[in-house]
């Protein structure tokens, strides 16, 4: 019996790369011309294809759904050569489909990879999430506390007033009580139309963004994914899988999760070392956009590990044929 291969996360991480630079170009041919599903197959197709030349045993555990629901890179796909480290992969290989489809900000393709067995196997159900950058005492917050008392919370931290902290939300109508709230206090709303993984990694360069704190209720498999962008940048993360029926509990105990009523940390959502990737697609606050010149297309990516807690920005050019 062969010893298992370690996870080199210094060597994968620019295969991982090159897998989200991959799907950000076939999907900017698609930019602003209205059809979501063809942008978003484009980017499915291209991930893919990536990842068959890395040289892992990947398996996929947050991906575009399950198996009879997506026709590649379904939950549990196998991706990879096989001859490498088992791994786990996170993947939204278009995450803003609408974004992409309006020509609207903050579209990217994000991926990530940790050793098998270290991302949450979360079921496509609602996650309540709450999130903020380094640099603060544990759990200076808490999704047991009420909105307002989160920001009040991060305002003593930070020895500002609460007029001075600013909240990513995304815009839905059941965040509406949330929204109230929240200015209730004097504090600033970012409300984003899409893409809440980009809304958690804001709260890591707050200097940046100018967000401090995000909360409200997205898609569980993007918490796992922004988990693992926090990791690598620093921060604090909670979440709560939300479930409105009997399926959706079904989904959870299908996953392999017993207590429903669970409140994730980061590093419960994550439990290992992880790698990140994401590239820009429509311009953003994050990263830039696709950039179309005459005989070549240009990408800006953020790559980081949570074992080293280093970030770089990546620009890619790539010549037309």
């Amino acid at each position: 019996m062969t010893a298992p291969k370690d996870f080199n996360d210094r060597m994968l991480s620019l295969g991982l790369a090159r897998v989200s630079e991959a799907a950000a170009h076939a999907s900017a041919r698609l930019i602003g011309r209205g059809d979501e599903k063809a942008a978003d197959q484009a980017a499915v197709n291209a991930m893919r294809d990536q990842l068959n030349m890395l040289d892992i045993k990947g398996v996929v555990v947050i991906g575009e759904g399950e198996r009879d629901e997506a026709p590649m890179l379904y939950i549990g796909e196998e991706v990879g050569t096989g001859d490498g480290p088992e791994v786990d992969i996170a993947l939204d290989p278009l995450e803003g489909t609408t974004l992409t489809a309006k020509d609207m900000p903050n579209a990217l393709t994000v991926i990530a990879m940790a050793p098998r067995g270290t991302l949450l196997h979360a079921p496509d159900v609602y996650m309540e999430k709450l999130a903020i950058g380094p640099g603060y005492p544990t759990d200076v917050v808490s999704l047991d506390m009420t909105p307002s008392e989160r920001v009040r919370a991060l305002a003593r931290a930070r020895g500002v007033e609460d007029s001075d902290i600013t909240v990513c939300i995304l815009e839905r109508p059941r965040h509406e009580d949330l929204v109230a709230e929240v200015r209730s206090t004097g504090a600033a709303i970012r409300l984003i139309t899409d893409g809440d993984v980009a809304g958690v990694i804001h709260c890591a360069e707050a200097e940046l963004t100018g967000i401090d704190m995000y909360m409200g209720s997205g898609g569980a498999p993007e918490g796992v994914l922004a988990a693992s962008a926090l990791k690598c940048m620093g921060g604090q993360m909670w979440g709560k899988l939300l479930f409105r029926n009997d399926d959706e509990r079904g989904r959870a105990r299908k996953a392999g999760i017993t207590d429903l009523d669970r409140i994730y940390a980061r590093d419960e959502l994550v439990t290992g070392d992880v790698i990140f990737a994401a590239t820009g697609v429509t311009n953003g606050s994050i990263v830039a956009g696709v950039k179309r010149e005459p005989h070549y297309l240009q990408t800006e990516t953020i790559l980081m590990r949570s074992k080293t807690g280093s970030l770089r920005r990546m620009i890619y050019r790539n010549p037309i044929k």
